[in-house]
């Protein structure tokens, strides 16, 4: 059975050095087949902050990793850079490739870029960027689990981060809930929550959900959220349980928090259900549905 682990907001240049060995503790205890780090990887788009933040993601041993630039990947103050060569710290550290791809008997994820160079914080997603990725993601084996991943998010849950939300979100839900993708992971607001995306006409009786990861290491917390992750575990073909681990204020350890049962649609006829349980009860202010 297949172990996902999601990371997001590292911002390395500005990590807390026990929360660092407590993600490396989570990892070891729940060893990740995939890791998925969806942006942010550093502060200032440093060469030695994605020297760090290489050889932190190495010791997280998964065997499968696919990383997203953030916009603090880009140069900020740096000009030529940021305007001529925005993204050549990342592909150093990381590969030419922006948006990795992964494709499983029981995984099919696809990254997506929505980091710009010529915008400061907020992301974008263009319309044959969703058709693209949607796509491709509806030619998944049917039992399989279908992720997008952004580093912006495609859906907040109230007004107070409405400005930060991804560009061109609608139309890539309207497309990934019609090719019938799960799951939309994201970062960037420092906020852990699933949320439900509303149906688009014609959807039919599929439901894709986006969950987001807060920063899982950064110093840089949105009070009232501690750092952050969220694991995707395999229980059976076609059945996953979606949880958020955080790490409470003067824990030592990561500890499972909210737990979202999934489902694809070969395995029980719609595409996800959420059952009525959890690992303990959901804090509507902290992980709204």
């Amino acid at each position: 059975m297949t172990t996902v682990l999601h990371v997001s907001d590292l911002h390395f240049g500005t990590e807390v050095p026990q929360a660092v060995e407590a993600l490396v503790r989570l990892a070891r205890a729940q060893p990740p087949d995939v890791l998925i780090v969806s942006g942010d990887i550093t502060q200032r788009a440093r060469r030695s902050q994605f020297d760090a933040a290489q050889r932190f993601i190495e010791r997280l041993a998964a065997a499968h990793v696919l990383v997203l630039a953030g916009n603090h990947d880009i140069p900020l103050f740096d000009l030529p850079r940021r305007l001529l060569t925005p993204y050549a710290g990342f592909r150093r550290a990381f590969g030419e490739e922006l948006e990795p791809r992964l494709d499983t008997p029981s995984l099919r994820i696809a990254a997506v870029h929505t980091a710009r160079a010529w915008r400061h914080v907020v992301g974008h997603v263009t319309p044959a960027q969703a058709e693209r990725t949607a796509a491709w993601l509806a030619e998944a084996p049917p039992r399989a689990l279908r992720i997008a991943v952004t580093h912006q998010p495609a859906l907040v849950p109230d007004g107070q981060d409405t400005a930060q939300r991804l560009r061109g979100a609608d139309e890539a839900l309207r497309q990934w809930s019609h090719a019938r993708v799960h799951l939309v992971l994201g970062g960037h607001i420092h906020r852990p929550y699933f949320q439900q995306a509303p149906a688009p006409p014609n959807a039919g009786p599929h439901r894709l959900w986006v969950a987001q990861a807060g920063t899982a290491i950064s110093h840089r917390l949105r009070a009232p959220y501690p750092h952050s992750v969220n694991l995707l575990r395999e229980v059976a073909l076609g059945h996953w349980l979606l949880q958020r681990w955080n790490l409470e204020p003067g824990a030592a350890d990561f500890t499972c928090g909210d737990t979202l049962p999934l489902t694809t649609d070969a395995a029980r006829g719609d595409a996800l259900s959420y059952a009525a349980h959890a690992a303990r009860p959901t804090d509507p202010s902290r992980a709204p549905f």
